[in-house]
């Protein structure tokens, strides 16, 4: 049961209802992680922001999902982990590739490196050599992707945080980090 509690979205009002209601509109659907984020509008606020403009960056929804797996892996969250798992079948992510990518395997080799410079990320704690960027870059990324990679790290670090902290009930098919050794 989540240490937090989530906010009702059919009872919220000011902020938090108009936050609510903004993940409902894009997402069909207001999963537990939003509405217990909502208990701080701001922290809420600050997500939908980020993750807002990410999605709009250079990554394709593919990678950034696999990007999110990866660090859900590391991370132990298994809230994050069953969530992009649904949200990775819906961009085409195939059971196979959403495995391959927890463990740092990508759907291409520029996937691979993608995975592999973020795990350098998240085992430094942000603190990677200039070869882990060279390698990056000699992957084929430009500047802003590796920008980006990092901010998805970040992102993701972030929710697989507030998850794991708060113990927010999965509402998604459940997956856990065990499933695979």
């Amino acid at each position: 049961m989540s240490r937090l509690h989530p906010v009702d979205a059919s009872n919220a009002s000011g902020k938090q209802k108009e936050l609510l209601d903004v993940v409902k509109s894009k997402l069909g659907i207001v999963p537990n992680m939003t509405r217990v984020m909502a208990a701080s509008p701001v922290v809420l606020e600050a997500y939908l922001g980020f993750s807002g403009a990410l999605a709009s960056g250079l990554l394709d929804a593919k990678i950034r999902e696999e990007l999110a797996l990866l660090t859900a892996q590391e991370n132990h969250c298994n809230y994050c982990l069953s969530a992009h798992t649904a949200i990775g079948k819906m961009v085409g992510l195939k059971h196979d590739e959403i495995i391959a990518s927890r463990e740092g395997k990508g759907t291409s080799p520029k996937t691979t490196a993608a995975l592999a410079f973020a795990k350098h990320v998240l085992d430094t704690k942000g603190e990677i050599s200039e070869a882990d960027h060279a390698t990056a870059r000699s992957a084929g990324f430009s500047e802003g992707e590796i920008a980006e990679i990092i901010a998805h790290v970040a992102l993701n670090v972030f929710t697989n945080y507030f998850n794991n902290a708060t113990d927010v009930d999965i509402d998604f098919p459940k997956v856990s980090h065990s499933d695979i050794a």
